[in-house]
């Protein structure tokens, strides 16, 4: 068994243009004043990374660790959660999703989606040259509109979209491979990736590829009623990356896992501060530690209720209070009576 890392924080909903939110060397040293060991950077935030420089500068990178380890922290994963929305945009979202892209790019979907890919492959560079063998991202989604089958989906429709969506992705997964970093997509609703069967579809489809790994968050599983500890499970040799986020989930007579297109705080399903939700972290801990998960724990802070930097201060106790520190023992090894083969057939009964 191996003791889990941690605690991180994912600094994506923290980077902002007044201090100390504003800088690497401001951030970094907020951070672990929170508590925290480790931070897994926003790729897309030029206050925080220069992703071009990092995908080709060794230097840049050693000094970017450098300043972070000299705060207190280290650099724990790259993600590149907006650039991977948009490797695969159904026409629906062009407008929505637009805004993630360069300016060069907007209002050219063929241009954006190239520039997302060559964004991808710069992260998986980038993170080669920072030593690190776990990337974030979104999968993006072409099929998301058809999720529920009203009117019924033609025949092979969600094939289609399946079979293009590792098209696209198979070349950065043999980049990855080339860089020695998996890439872990979290399982999100919104993705075409947004559970286990359709994880399967995209893996199937990709040749089982080795670098298409997973990221497990549980609050993305607690708001679609799907057993979050069956997942890890089911998946631990997939898993290689680890969102601690909490939610609740509250049906009513009047909304469900649809939530009647409601704020966050007026859903059945919400996500909530490390503690405030219904995640078993016990039984989640638990499971990590028995299934040799060695990653980081790290905390995505999204509360629809309390202040960021109270949830990220105490979502650093919370993480460290859940960590388990692996036994190297047996607890009754001070019962072991010692044994030899001849003993074991002596024990049994057998001649």
């Amino acid at each position: 068994m191996k003791t889990i890392k941690g605690p991180a924080l994912f600094l994506a909903q923290f980077a902002g243009d007044e201090a100390p939110f504003n800088s690497w060397d401001a951030i970094t040293k907020w951070a672990a004043d929170c508590g925290y060991k480790g931070v897994q950077v926003p790729s897309w935030d030029g206050r925080l990374f220069d992703l071009e420089q990092a995908a080709s500068s060794t230097g840049y990178c050693d000094d970017f660790k450098g300043k972070a380890r000299e705060n207190g922290v280290e650099v724990t994963e790259l993600s590149t959660h907006l650039q991977g929305q948009l490797v695969a945009v159904h026409p629906a979202y062009d407008s929505a999703f637009d805004g993630f892209a360069a300016e060069s790019v907007r209002g050219n979907p063929k241009a954006r989606q190239e520039w997302a890919v060559d964004q991808v492959k710069k992260a998986l560079s980038a993170s080669k040259n920072l030593g690190i063998s776990a990337h974030a991202t979104f999968s993006g989604a072409l099929a998301w509109p058809y999720v529920y089958p009203w009117p019924q989906r033609p025949a092979g429709l969600i094939e289609t979209a399946f079979d293009e969506l590792a098209r696209r992705w198979v070349p950065i997964l043999d980049h990855a491979e080339e860089c020695g970093v998996d890439v872990c997509y979290e399982i999100h609703p919104g993705e075409d990736l947004h559970d286990g069967v359709t994880y399967e579809m995209f893996l199937e489809r990709t040749g089982n590829h080795p670098r298409a790994c997973m990221l497990y968050d549980p609050s993305h599983y607690v708001l679609q009623c799907l057993d979050y500890l069956d997942n890890i499970d089911i998946y631990k040799d997939r898993i290689r990356m680890f969102h601690v986020k909490d939610a609740e989930f509250n049906p009513t007579g009047r909304q469900g896992v649809y939530s009647g297109y409601q704020s966050w705080v007026d859903r059945a399903g919400r996500f909530r501060s490390l503690g405030d939700g219904q995640v078993d972290f016990g039984a989640v801990f638990s499971k990590m530690a028995a299934n040799d998960f060695d990653g980081w724990a790290v905390v995505e802070w999204e509360c629809c209720l309390k202040h960021p930097e109270d949830g990220a201060r105490e979502g650093a106790q919370f993480v460290s209070d859940h960590i388990i520190r692996v036994t190297e023992k047996a607890f009754d090894d001070f019962a072991d009576g010692g044994a030899d083969e001849a003993a074991n057939r002596k024990m049994l009964g057998i001649e």
